[in-house]
C-alpha cells in the first residue's frame, strides 16, 4: 500500500511539473499575415519571432499567411475574417488599401494590430501598432551622412518594394536632400529588398560612367548586391575609401561588414514586437485598457544607426540578428 501511494504522489509530482495545456476551445485564435522570411534577414527574424511567441503553449491558435503583394495580403486578411478570428496582426506591404478590410474586421468584433509597419487609416480601426519609426530610421542615417562632410554627394538610391512604411520611411529625408541641393540622386530605383536586383541597379550606374561616392541602400541584402557590383568593377569601399555604403537592419553579417571597415553604416530595425503584441491582447482578453500608446496608437522600438568607426564586439552582439554569415 506504501509502494502505491509513493508512486501516485511520484506521478502528482510530475503532472504538477508538466506545462500548462490549454482545452482547444480556450485558444485565442490569431490570424498573422506578413510579408515572407525571404525578403530579408530582419524578416526571418521577424517571422520567427511571432511563430515562438504565438504558439498553442502560450494559448493561441494561431494561422500565418506570408505575401510581399498587398492584393493577396488583403485576400488573405479577408479569409481571416471570414474565418472568425478573434485577432488580426497585419504588417502589411503596402500603407494603403486597407480601410474596406480594417472596417470588416471592426465590425465582426475582431481587434486589429498593427506591427512593424503602419497602415494609412483611420486609428478607430486597430487597437495599437507596434512599429520602427521609419522616418527616424531615414532622418537617422541621412544626418550621418551629412556629419561625414564630404566635399560632394553623388547618390545611388537603393528602394525597398515601393509603397512600403519602410521604403517611404527611409526614403523621404534622403529626398528632401536632393530637393534643396545638398545631394545628387545618380539613381533612385527600387530593388523590391533583392539582392540581386541591387546588384544590377549598381551595374548599370558603373556603366553609365556617372560619378557616385555613396551607396544608400534600404536594407541590408540590398546593399549587399551593390557591394558585390563595386567588387566585380574593382571600386572600393567603406571607410576611407572611394564609396561609402549605407544598410539598415542590422543583420549580424551586415554589421561585421562595418566591423571590417567594408560598409560605412546601417540602420537598426527591430523585429521584435510578437512579444509586445501579445501581452496587450491578454489585458484586453482580460477585460483592461492597454496603456503607453502615443497619440497614433503606437509603441515605438528604441533604434539607433551604427557608425564603422565606432562599432563595438558587444553591439554586434547585442544587437546582430541572425548568424554572422548572410
Amino acid at each position: 500500500m506504501k509502494k502505491v501511494i509513493a508512486i501516485a504522489l511520484v506521478l502528482m509530482l510530475c503532472l504538477s511539473l508538466m506545462p500548462m495545456a490549454f482545452a482547444a476551445d480556450d485558444l485565442i485564435t490569431v490570424g498573422v499575415i506578413n510579408n515572407p522570411p525571404s525578403e530579408s534577414g530582419y524578416r526571418e527574424a521577424n517571422v520567427n519571432d511571432f511563430a515562438a511567441v504565438f504558439t498553442k503553449e502560450n494559448g493561441y491558435d494561431a494561422s500565418f499567411y506570408y505575401s510581399i503583394k498587398n492584393d493577396e495580403q488583403l485576400s488573405a486578411a479577408r479569409q481571416f475574417i471570414t474565418d472568425g478570428v478573434d485577432y488580426l496582426l497585419i504588417s502589411a506591404a503596402e500603407t494603403t488599401g486597407w480601410d474596406a478590410v480594417l472596417k470588416d474586421a471592426q465590425e465582426a468584433g475582431i481587434g486589429v494590430f498593427l506591427f512593424d509597419r503602419m497602415i494609412d487609416c483611420d486609428t478607430d480601426l486597430f487597437e495599437a501598432a507596434v512599429v520602427s519609426d521609419m522616418a527616424k530610421e531615414g532622418e537617422t542615417a541621412v544626418n550621418w551622412l551629412l556629419s561625414l562632410k564630404l566635399p560632394e554627394y553623388n547618390v545611388i538610391h537603393i528602394q525597398g518594394a515601393m509603397g512600403s512604411d519602410a521604403q517611404l520611411g527611409r526614403t523621404g529625408a534622403l529626398d528632401e536632400q536632393f530637393e534643396a541641393g545638398t545631394m545628387k540622386k545618380v539613381v533612385q530605383q527600387t530593388a523590391t529588398w533583392d539582392e540581386a536586383e541591387a546588384k544590377k541597379i549598381v551595374e548599370s550606374a558603373i556603366n553609365s560612367g556617372e560619378a557616385f561616392n555613396v551607396i544608400y541602400a534600404e536594407n541590408d541584402g540590398m546593399a549587399k548586391g551593390a557591394v558585390a557590383a563595386l567588387d566585380e568593377a574593382g571600386i572600393t569601399h567603406g571607410v576611407d575609401k572611394d564609396v561609402v555604403v549605407m544598410g539598415f537592419d542590422c543583420n549580424k553579417w551586415a554589421l561585421r561588414e562595418l566591423q571590417k571597415g567594408n560598409w560605412n553604416y546601417d540602420g537598426q530595425c527591430s523585429p521584435f514586437q510578437a512579444q509586445v503584441i501579445s501581452d496587450m491582447i491578454q489585458v484586453l482578453e482580460e477585460g483592461g485598457e492597454i496603456e503607453g500608446l502615443n497619440d497614433a496608437k503606437q509603441i515605438i522600438s528604441v533604434e539607433k544607426g551604427f557608425d564603422a568607426r565606432e562599432i563595438t564586439e558587444e553591439d554586434i552582439l547585442t544587437y546582430g540578428l541572425g548568424e554572422d554569415v548572410a
